[in-house]
Parts: structure tokens; C-alpha cells; sequence
């Protein structure tokens, strides 16, 4: 998924990515895991790799693990992206979205791939998408791990953090597409207004999966951000 992100701004910038627990190559965790778990999980393995103070970038579940990390470890980040970003789905979507989402993906985790992920495409993109990116994401997807789906989806579903936007003190950086229907604009804009300081970037004609679908328009904005705070 980040594979243009690790390529491009390597030439500037110590770029790494991290299988969360329960995703990709990582294990799944054991017993009840939530938001601030896996935060401080990513607070471990930072300290682990000795990354002092790094500029810490998420992607829509990714965003509110970013701002969760600031919640629990908030001298660790140096600045926050939050990319096609939620306060959680408690802190941004109505009940009934909400509701819908949760019983997608809980749905999703007792489903065979290929038949799981059947549709989704259309909410990870905007109709601009050409049809071999949106099966390139949608294999990647496909490699889900049903257990820990079914727990982090249900953990982020009861995530509200709204009450952390107003305490955040380092460079944020809110990066939206205005075609995204998963995250609309407007909530980014919420999270842009809550924000002391934060700048907003609104990327024409993209949809959720804003790294995949523009990565150079993507970078080109991180990389400008990442300039100014370093």
C-alpha cells in the first residue's frame, strides 16, 4: 500500500512502514486489543527502531492510530498527517454510518476474500481510478486477517477522539480528496477545524485511498510539509 511513498521520498526522508498487530506480516494479538493498544505498540517499536521524535503519517484507520499515539505518548510524534483521517469512527460518523461500517467489516471477517471484498472498490476510489489500481489495493486487501479485523473494526468503532484534537501541539497536516466517500471532506474539515494550527490539503478528484490514487500529488504535499516542520 505504501510501496510509492517508500520509493519516492526515500531520497529525502528515512521512510518506514510498519505492519500494525493483526495486519500483514505481524501477528495477531492475543485477547482484547483496542486503539490505544495498538498506539502504544507503535510507541514500542519507534523506540525500538530509536527513531527520535518522528513525523508520524496514517491513513484512515492509520490516522487515529496517529492520534492515539499522540494521546498516550504525545512527546513521541514530531509532526502528524492525517491522511483521508478519523477521530474515530465514534467521533466521525453519525450512528448510522457507523452501524453500517461495523457490520461491513464484521461481515467481511466471516467472508472469503474474493467474495468479501466484492464492491469495495467503489469506496476506496473515485470513479477516476483506473480499474488495475483498484485491484491492485483490493489484493493487497485481500490478505486480511479475519480475527483481527473483526476486533480492531469493533475497537475503532466505539474510537472517539475528539477530545485529543484541541491538545495536539505539533504540525498537523490533514490531507484529504475531496472524492473520498468513506472519509468525506467534511470530515476532514472538522478535523482541520479542531486542530490548533493545522493545515488542510484537499486533493481534487481522489478518493479514500489517497496515497494509491495521486501518490504524486500525495507526496508532493507530504514532502512540502515534511520541509516545513523539520
Amino acid at each position: 500500500m505504501w510501496r510509492r511513498q517508500l520509493d519516492e521520498l526515500s531520497d529525502e526522508f528515512t521512510v518506514v512502514a510498519w505492519d500494525a498487530p493483526g495486519c500483514g506480516r505481524s501477528s495477531d494479538p492475543s485477547g482484547p486489543f483496542g486503539t490505544s493498544d495498538v498506539a502504544r505498540v507503535l510507541a514500542g517499536f519507534i523506540e525500538q527502531l530509536e527513531l527520535a521524535r518522528p513525523h508520524v503519517l496514517g491513513l484512515s484507520w492509520g490516522s487515529g492510530i496517529a492520534l492515539e499515539l499522540h494521546r498516550v505518548a504525545p512527546t513521541v510524534p514530531r509532526s502528524l498527517v492525517l491522511a483521508s483521517g478519523y477521530a474515530g469512527w465514534a467521533g466521525s460518523l453519525s450512528q448510522e454510518a457507523l452501524a453500517q461500517r461495523l457490520d461491513a467489516y464484521l461481515t467481511a471477517s466471516r467472508t472469503p476474500p474474493s467474495e468479501a471484498l466484492r464492491g469495495w472498490g467503489a469506496g476506496l476510489f473515485s470513479p477516476t481510478a483506473p480499474p488495475d489500481l483498484i485491484e491492485e489495493v483490493l489484493a493487497v486487501c485481500s490478505g486480511f486477517h479475519p480475527d483481527a479485523l473483526a476486533a480492531l473494526a469493533r475497537s475503532f468503532a466505539e474510537t472517539d477522539l475528539r477530545s485529543v484534537l484541541p491538545t495536539i501541539e505539533v504540525p498537523t497536516l490533514v490531507l484529504h480528496g475531496d472524492a473520498d466517500t468513506r472519509s468525506p471532506l467534511s470530515v476532514g474539515q472538522a478535523l482541520h477545524a479542531a486542530i490548533p494550527g493545522a493545515d488542510l490539503v484537499v486533493l481534487p478528484n481522489v478518493g479514500h485511498v489517497s496515497n494509491v490514487q495521486a501518490p504524486q500529488a500525495f507526496n508532493a504535499e507530504v514532502r512540502r510539509f515534511l520541509r516545513s516542520v523539520r
